[in-house]
């Protein structure tokens, strides 16, 4: 017996052909696909057009059939700055190549660490130097003695040696005169809070401790051409810079004998940084060499006495840690006197000048006469920097 169909019209399997999408209204779905409707042509069967995309007529671009979905067939070629993973990775390429470009082209800092090259300001005794914290508080008239020679060394001329600052005859000044008027650079840095605050940040101190540091520190002035780190005050925050201060400067130095303050700009002082060759900017003075130029190694016990030499009489004083001057007592000359740290040969001084001469007689000069043998350090507590600093 047979089986009529059913009368409804449905179909009661599947279509004969691929869809082409839904069917449209009073469309009648049979076996196979009927053409669409308007304007809008089928795509082929079997998938998309094989041509290159966007050359289908009324498609989208790239290619792809807005009836297409999931698993609709192979998945058309898109342009390569719409897929994700590759715009990824070439953002990440170029962020690299941009962090490296910062790196391999930023300046090295002066922060304290160890510069290969750089540069070296020489600052005459008289001049305030770049941006001065203070206006000038040296007050010791007395000129600046040009240095003897020290003993030649079989280092290189930019080796800076070590002198320990307890030693006899490293410092000078005029007796009962401070080369330094310490309470003038205490008002003038309580003028100016943020000055005073970039001050103390230099020192590693409070700035409310600033005027007791200060008043802590004895006034001196330099008979060697000494390097130092320098620090100027610009745009509401220090500077620093590393400098070789000329024999005769008016410092500050603490119970340790390293100077801290520059009184002709009122600049706070660190020790310097190595650098292996430096270049020397500034204004040289008459005498001035490399290699006279000496670095100051902190004493390792408290300086309680200072002896000091006076240029205009020729005589040796001592002078207290902290005090202005008003204590200074006559003393005799010292049997020894500061020799640099590193190994030495005897070498002959210059002949002085012609008149008076400006620096101290050649039984009070930090140096060895070629006529008498090397002495050592004259503390038993000197202690040289761990490596040499070019100048």
């Amino acid at each position: 017996m047979s089986v009529e169909p059913p009368s409804s019209g449905r179909p009661t399997g599947p279509p004969s052909g691929p869809l082409s999408g839904p069917s449209q209204p009073g469309e009648t779905q049979t076996g196979s696909t009927p053409p669409p409707s308007g304007d809008r042509p089928s795509p082929p069967p079997g998938g998309p057009p094989s041509g290159p995309p966007g050359d289908t007529p009324g498609g989208p671009p790239g290619g792809a059939s807005p009836e297409e979905g999931p698993g609709g067939g192979p998945e058309p070629d898109r342009p390569w700055w719409r897929s994700a993973p590759r715009v990824a990775a070439i953002s990440l390429v170029i962020v690299a190549a941009v962090v490296l470009t910062v790196v391999l082209t930023r300046p090295d800092s002066s922060d304290g660490t160890k510069d290969a090259g750089g540069e070296v300001i020489l600052q005459p005794a008289a001049k305030s130097g770049p941006d001065p914290f203070t206006e000038s508080t040296a007050r010791d008239d007395a000129t600046p003695a040009s240095p003897s020679a020290l003993p030649s060394s079989s280092a290189s001329a930019n080796v800076t040696r070590g002198v320990d600052g307890s030693a006899p005859g490293l410092y000078g000044g005029t007796r009962k005169v401070g080369s330094c008027d310490v309470e003038q650079q205490v008002t003038a840095l309580k003028k100016d809070p943020a000055k005073n605050k970039a001050f103390a940040s230099v020192l590693d101190i409070d700035a409310a401790a600033v005027p007791a540091y200060l008043r802590a520190l004895t006034p001196v002035q330099l008979r060697m051409d000494t390097r130092v780190t320098n620090h100027g005050y610009r745009d509401g925050a220090p500077t620093s810079y590393q400098a070789v201060l000329q024999a005769g400067t008016a410092v500050l130095v603490d119970d340790r004998g390293v100077p801290r303050v520059r009184c002709a700009c009122g600049n706070p002082l660190l020790p310097p940084v190595a650098q292996k060759t430096p270049k020397r900017t500034g204004d040289a003075w008459p005498g001035y060499q490399s290699s006279n130029v000496v670095v100051v190694a902190p004493a390792v016990q408290v300086v309680n006495v200072f002896v000091m030499y006076d240029p205009k009489s020729g005589d040796w004083f001592e002078r207290d840690k902290g005090d202005t001057g008003a204590g200074d007592t006559k003393t005799e000359p010292p049997v020894t006197e500061p020799s640099p740290s590193a190994s030495t040969s005897s070498s002959s001084s210059p002949p002085p000048s012609s008149g008076e001469p400006s620096s101290p007689p050649a039984s009070s000069v930090p140096q060895t006469p070629s006529s008498q043998q090397e002495q050592p350090p004259t503390s038993q507590s000197a202690q040289p920097p761990s490596s040499p600093v070019a100048d």
